[in-house]
């Protein structure tokens, strides 16, 4: 089958098997930043915006996407810039291995598009869905706190 969807601002006509996950399409077709992680939708490396709102790609069959706007955390912004988001995971040594950042970035993004100046219990309730084995989770909490902070500047 064939799925037409916005990917990262480009307008992509993807073939998909009936049973085929998003995650898996998107990897196929170069996506590499979207992580396999758990791939039963517990772990949140895998986490894409579609149309805006985090999911996760690992549960979602790539045949419902028609039509539909996907981004992944490369596609935050252009590939010469860092998003904010991207700058204060790296400004406040929010990530040790990387493998969940994406997903991690991903939440955020989310997370701040429904409330711009997030407190620690929304911080918790919206990063609940991403699982990270290497942090103790401060420095991404202060990470999203900086990225507030700096979204809220403009």
């Amino acid at each position: 089958m064939t799925v037409q969807l916005n990917i990262n601002g480009e307008e992509s006509e993807l073939a998909v098997w009936p049973n085929e996950t998003l995650l898996a399409a998107l990897r196929r077709y170069g996506y590499v930043e979207v992580k396999s992680g758990c791939e039963k939708g517990d772990c949140g490396a895998c986490a894409v915006l579609v149309d805006g709102a985090a999911i996760d790609s690992c549960i979602t069959l790539a045949g419902t996407m028609t039509g539909r706007t996907v981004t992944t955390v490369a596609g935050l912004s252009a590939p010469e810039e860092l998003h904010p988001i991207h700058q204060a995971y790296i400004e406040c040594g929010a990530s040790q291995c990387g493998y969940c950042t994406p997903g991690f970035v991903i939440a955020t993004q989310s997370l701040l598009d429904e409330i711009s100046n997030p407190n620690d219990e929304d911080i918790r309730v919206g990063l609940s869905g991403n699982l990270c084995r290497c942090t103790g989770y401060v420095k991404i909490f202060d990470a999203v706190k900086q990225s507030a902070a700096t979204l809220n500047q403009d």
